[in-house]
Formats: structure tokens, sequence, C-alpha cells
């Protein structure tokens, strides 16, 4: 990064023209700081094409970031800055594993099952955005999400298509399994996506339940086949203990002290 000069002028027209139609922004940008320093500093000219082209390659990796973190769809934007290793019933060579990601770049799946409150959601979100980080796509649905999307494309008889967008992604995360009933439509939905990713794609599912009762929510039919899919290349931690949420707000901290 170069050091920002205030009196640098602006970039000749003629120039200005020939980076818009060569779509450099971040040159465009940044070049009037940068041959203000040169001429300044005296750089050599391979100094000057090496340090607008870097503030290009950044400006860029920003923006493809930026663009993968909203198509994702994260819930909150939790990430592993805020999460407490100690804190999780989960012990800490899996999660130190799980960070590595090498499960995704495997298309192997993850299932994290456990009472409510013990961050399951927090630790899915915070690996979906250290996925998104290291340059890979991660979509984020919800049960419901998957029945309306199923619902929506039955109409015109595009469901695989649209499931086949939704595997673009290098990993797909499904969260809250087991706190409502599943309608036949949100079974459905789960179950052709993990179909449609078996050993192409990985999913990573948080549940109330474990996977082996799921047929507590959908049909038995349903249910095995997903399950099946599901488990066969999973890795699968049980979170346990009590809620963190409602051990903050007993111990007070998950407001802000009234005035």
């Amino acid at each position: 990064m170069t050091t920002p000069t205030p009196s640098a002028p602006p970039l000749p027209a003629d120039l200005e023209a020939l980076l818009r139609r060569l779509r450099l922004p971040h040159v465009r940008r940044h070049a009037p700081e940068v041959i203000a320093t040169a001429k300044a500093q005296r750089w050599d000219p391979a100094e000057v094409l090496k340090a607008v082209l870097a503030e290009e390659v950044a400006g860029r990796e920003r923006s493809a970031l930026a663009t993968r973190r909203a198509a994702a769809g994260f819930p909150t934007g939790k990430t592993f800055e805020a999460w407490e290793p100690a804190a999780s019933s989960i012990p800490a060579p899996t999660q130190q594993a799980l960070r590595t990601l090498e499960w995704v770049h495997r298309r192997e799946n993850l299932v994290v099952c456990g009472p409510s409150g013990t961050g399951k959601t927090f630790l899915l979100e915070a690996l979906g955005q250290h996925a998104v980080e290291a340059g890979l796509k991660v979509a984020w649905f919800t049960l419901e999400d998957l029945g309306v999307l199923l619902r929506r494309h039955r109409a015109d008889d595009t469901v695989t298509k649209a499931i086949a967008r939704i595997l673009r992604a290098d990993l797909v995360v499904v969260d809250d399994i087991g706190l409502l009933p599943v309608g036949h439509d949100a079974a459905e939905g789960l179950y052709r996506l993990v179909d449609a990713a078996y050993e192409k794609r990985s999913i990573a599912v948080s549940s109330n339940l474990h996977p082996s009762g799921f047929d507590e929510l959908m049909p038995k039919t349903l249910a095995t086949a997903t399950v099946d899919r599901l488990l066969h290349h999973a890795h699968v931690c049980q979170t346990s203990g009590e809620s963190v949420r409602l051990t903050q707000a007993l111990n007070g901290a998950g407001v802000s002290p009234l005035s």
C-alpha cells in the first residue's frame, strides 16, 4: 500500500478513459496517489507498474469477498473473532480440524446437533464466513427456505435447475432442523438438496435432533433416504450443556444496563 498524497493531481482524461475501457477501477482510483509518490521518491517505472497492479488485485479481492459474503445470505455476520473455543462442548482438536476446511475440499458433510443455545448456528456461520474468506462459495438456508424454493419452482417444473444453482456453492448450510414440524415441501427440498449434493458438494446442517431421529420430523421414507446420503461422508459433532443465551440472560449479560 502507498502513502496517500493529498495533492496528487488527477489523471489525464485520455488515461482515465483508457482505464475505464480496460475496466481497471482500482488502478483508476489509486493511480494519482501512486504516480505522485513515485515522482517524489523517484521510483523505477517497474515499481510504479507493480504498485498500481497490486492495488487492482487487492481491490478485486475485496470486491469478490464482499460479493461472496452477500450471496451466502448469512443470518447475523458472526465470525470466529467472537467465537470462544473453550465455551464449546465440541473438543478443541475437532474445532481446529473443521477450521482447516479440508472436509469441504473433500466434499464431506458436517452435522452439528444438540440442545438449543449450545453454539450450533454460531459455529456453522463462523465456518461459513471462514470459507468465504478462503475464496469458497457458501449458501445459507433454513428448512423453511427450502420449502418455499420448492413450491416456487414446482409450478414451472424448474426444481432441478434451482437445486443445481444452489450447488454452485462449495458449501451449503441448512440451519435449525428440528425446531418446528417439517412440512412435506421442506422435507422434499432437503432430500433433493442432499441427494443432488451427494459426493459432489459439502452440506452442513444444525439440528436439535441427531439425524437418526429425523423420522420424527418428516415422512420415514424421505427421512431414511436423506439421512443415508447425508451421513455417508459426514462428521457428526454433538453439543451439550446449558444454553449460552439463557445463561447470559440470567447473568444480565444479554442487554445493556438501563440508565
